[in-house]
C-alpha cells in the first residue's frame, strides 16, 4: 500500500482538474439565464417582450425572465434594480427599457455595477437613450458623473431621425456575431445618432436613411423637396470596465413588425451568445 501513496496527491489533482473542466463544459451547454428589462415610453412593450421571449428561446436554449413597467413615461424604475444583487443568478441583461428622464445617481450606478463585475449585457434600441442628464447632448468626458450609461453601452447616442427605412450593412463579417449575416433594409425605423463612439467599442454595422426635411404642424409639405442621407452605426460590441465585460448593442427595434423579424431577432440572439462567451 505504501508504494502506492506517492501517487496519491497526483490523482486527486488530477480528478480535480477533470471536476472543473466537466464543471466548466456544463456551464458552457446549460440553458443561459436572461433578464429582460423593458417599459417605458414610446414603444409597445407589452407585445414586444413576448415577441423577444419567443424569439429567443426558439433559438438557443435560454430561459428568458421579464421585468416589466407598463409605465409609458420617461421615468419608468424597476424594482429588480432596487437591490444590490439584482443581476444574481443571470447570465446576461438584456436593456429595452426607456427611461430618459431617470436621473438617480445611485440607482444607475447598482445597475452599472453588475456589468462592471462582470454580467454582460444587451441593449436594445431606446436603452441607448435612457439614464441621462446634465448636458447629455455634448460629448461626455470619460469618468464624468453623467458618462456612465454611455461608458457601459459604448456609443453615445442623443436622438434620432424620422420613421423611414434603414439600409442595413454589416461591416465586419469576419466578426462572429455577424458571420454569415446579409444586410438588409427595415420597415420605417429611427436611426439613432452617434454622438461619440467610445475607443472600447467595435462597430459591426452601419445604417443609411434618406431623412425627408421636416415639416410644421399645418404645412403642406413641399413636393419638390429632396431628402438627405444620413449615416449611423447601428450594430456594436463594447468592452466594459475592469473586468472587460462583454456587452452587444443595436439601435434598431422601434417597431413590432421589426423586433418580429427573423433578421432582428437573428441579431440579437447573435449578441446574446457572444456577450456569454459561446460564441467565440
Amino acid at each position: 500500500m505504501k508504494r502506492y501513496l506517492p501517487f496519491v496527491p497526483v490523482i486527486v489533482m488530477a480528478l480535480a482538474s477533470w471536476l472543473l473542466v466537466h464543471a466548466a463544459d456544463e456551464k458552457k451547454t446549460a440553458p443561459l439565464k436572461a433578464l429582460l428589462v423593458l417599459g417605458g415610453c414610446c414603444h409597445d412593450y407589452e407585445t414586444q417582450q413576448q415577441l423577444l421571449k419567443a424569439g429567443i428561446e426558439s433559438r438557443i436554449e435560454a430561459v428568458v425572465d421579464i421585468e416589466y413597467n407598463p409605465s409609458k413615461g420617461t421615468d419608468a424604475t424597476f424594482p429588480i434594480y432596487e437591490k444590490d444583487d439584482w443581476a444574481k443568478g443571470y447570465d446576461v441583461v438584456i436593456h429595452d427599457e426607456c427611461s430618459a428622464s431617470v436621473t438617480d445617481a445611485a440607482y444607475v450606478n447598482r445597475i452599472l455595477a453588475a456589468h462592471r463585475d462582470g454580467v454582460p449585457a444587451v441593449n436594445l434600441h431606446c436603452g441607448m437613450h435612457s439614464y441621462r442628464w446634465g448636458n447629455f447632448k455634448e460629448a461626455v468626458k470619460t469618468g464624468d458623473d453623467n458618462a456612465g450609461w454611455y461608458e457601459m453601452i459604448g456609443v453615445q447616442s442623443t436622438g434620432h431621425g424620422p420613421q423611414s427605412p434603414i439600409t442595413i450593412t454589416y461591416t465586419d463579417p469576419s466578426h462572429p456575431l455577424t458571420k454569415g449575416l446579409e444586410g438588409w433594409t427595415t420597415i420605417n425605423e429611427e436611426l439613432y445618432n452617434n454622438v461619440q463612439i467610445f475607443d472600447t467599442a467595435k462597430p459591426l454595422a452601419t445604417g443609411k436613411q434618406i431623412q425627408m426635411p421636416k415639416v410644421k404642424k399645418g404645412e403642406t409639405p413641399d413636393p419638390n423637396a429632396k431628402g438627405t442621407e444620413a449615416t449611423a452605426v447601428v450594430a456594436w460590441t463594447n468592452h466594459y470596465g475592469p473586468n472587460k465585460t462583454r456587452i452587444f448593442s443595436t439601435t434598431i427595434g422601434h417597431n413590432n413588425e421589426t423586433v418580429a423579424d427573423d433578421r432582428y431577432l437573428e441579431l440579437v440572439t447573435r449578441g446574446i451568445l457572444w456577450t456569454t462567451g459561446r460564441m467565440e
